[in-house]
């Protein structure tokens, strides 16, 4: 691939393009491109990757599972090695959700290297997220679950990136400590006795 920054602009673009009538599912309904953006942000910036396919494999992570982009159209822009990438972090939606859930956390282990550290810098963000900007009407109980199964993904995908693994404990520790403040605001308060 090029050394510059032809390719990633490109794949910028080109995840820009297939996204862009998506929103997250927070308040704010923020565009849906801010997520592979940010992941790429976090690999570069706490994994400290400038491996250029992961990079572009982190902008279109989310492509073939959420938009109608092919294995095809991507192997024939941005390469074979980087369909690969892509085709690692995509879930089969034809399983139903749990399913999904169950196969993440069984086959995190078995990833290569690259899409261990694509998928570490997903779930910071992700966690991050339901700690800060929930999605709409997810109670703390669906937010805790939902961060317990995360640390099980990245259980098995422990020894490939100090800093992204770094990160991902302290941004998890600070989201259950949010969790719990919102707890403890929503517990009835004892009355003072007078």
């Amino acid at each position: 691939m090029k050394n510059d920054l032809t390719l990633v602009l490109k794949a910028l673009n080109f995840s820009a393009g297939k996204h862009r009538h998506q929103r997250r599912k927070d308040t704010a309904a923020s565009p849906y491109i801010n997520h592979p953006i940010e992941v790429a942000y976090t690999l570069w910036t706490a994994g400290g990757i400038a491996d250029e396919t992961a990079i572009i494999a982190a902008l279109l992570h989310d492509t073939i599972e959420d938009t109608d982009a092919t294995p095809g159209e991507i192997s024939a822009v941005f390469g074979e090695e980087v369909l690969g990438l892509v085709l690692e972090m995509s879930d089969d939606k034809r399983l139903p959700k749990q399913e999904r859930k169950r196969e993440q956390i069984a086959h995190s282990p078995h990833l290569s290297r690259r899409a261990k550290q694509i998928k570490l810098a997903d779930k910071i963000c992700n966690v991050r997220d339901v700690a800060f900007n929930p999605p709409d009407r997810w109670s703390r109980e669906r937010r805790s679950e939902y961060l317990a199964w995360a640390e099980a993904v990245i259980d098995g995908l422990r020894g490939v990136n100090a800093g992204l693994e770094k990160h991902f404990d302290e941004i998890l520790a600070l989201a259950r400590q949010k969790i719990a403040e919102e707890e403890n605001e929503a517990a009835p308060q004892p009355e003072e006795k007078s």
